[in-house]
């Protein structure tokens, strides 16, 4: 049972990945091409997919996917999915990796929460589609007000039932601990991150989202999460529509003040 507590976030505009030879200039040409997957089900992928079809009229069905392992050959997809009978999906031969299929220039991109080898050792012809994803999330997230989820907080289900003080502990719990590393990077008199610029783009980040940009609890996310249901379901992912109020324990449901 989940707990509204997004332990992962992410703008995944810096998810895809291309050919730079292959005359991919702008997400619609992306139609039409090979694109390499890890898993279809991923979370990222589900946003990534989102976002191109929604922002830039890029359908799943526009798109060749070639499934098969970053570095590893053979690598299968950890959940079983029955995808639309619309979505091309090929298996990359066996014996080859998208990583290599990238780097040879067998498949178009590729897209998926970890960057391709090659695109880290800076491969002459691999680069990412939004080549400024920074400026392109902030632009998406003014328009929406969305920061996708990756991950939330989850707990058993028997603990739940035998504990039912245990979830909305939890939430609290996770939600102070998160003001206090929020408040330890602020205070830049000495890093808590090995990254420059923290300051630069704390103030950056907080200009843009606002004072609680990393956000707990549903009411805030409710639009979050209902975007990525309706994606999940569009793309063939979940049988029906499943509600918010399926997805986390009911006492977690309400905001609280700590």
């Amino acid at each position: 049972m989940a707990i509204p507590v997004f332990l992962s976030r992410a703008f995944r505009h810096t998810s895809v990945y291309i050919r730079t030879d292959k005359g991919i200039n702008k997400p619609e040409d992306l139609k039409g091409k090979r694109i390499g997957i890890a898993e279809y089900q991923l979370s990222a992928n589900v946003w990534v997919r989102g976002i191109l079809e929604e922002e830039y009229g890029v359908k799943p069905s526009d798109i060749i996917w070639v499934r098969g392992g970053m570095d590893t050959p053979g690598k299968p997809e950890k959940i079983k999915v029955q995808l639309p009978d619309d979505i091309r999906m090929e298996e990359a031969p066996e014996g080859s990796t998208l990583n290599s299929m990238l780097e040879a220039g067998e498949i178009d991109g590729f897209i998926g929460p970890r960057w391709p080898r090659c695109f880290a050792e800076r491969h002459p012809h691999v680069g990412r589609l939004f080549a400024d994803s920074i400026t392109a999330a902030e632009y998406y997230f003014e328009k929406t007000k969305i920061f996708p989820i990756m991950h939330v907080l989850g707990v058993r289900r028997s603990l739940a039932e035998e504990y039912p003080f245990l979830p909305a502990a939890l939430l609290k719990a996770f939600t102070q601990s998160k003001r206090l590393a929020e408040e330890a990077l602020s205070d830049t008199s000495a890093t808590k991150v090995t990254m420059p610029f923290v300051e630069d783009n704390l103030n950056r980040v907080h200009a843009l989202m606002g004072d609680d940009p990393w956000s707990y609890g549903v009411s805030g996310n409710a639009h979050v999460l209902n975007k990525f249901l309706d994606y999940h379901v569009s793309q063939g992912l979940s049988p029906r529509r499943v509600e918010i109020e399926e997805l986390f324990h009911p006492s977690t449901l309400e905001a609280y003040s700590l």
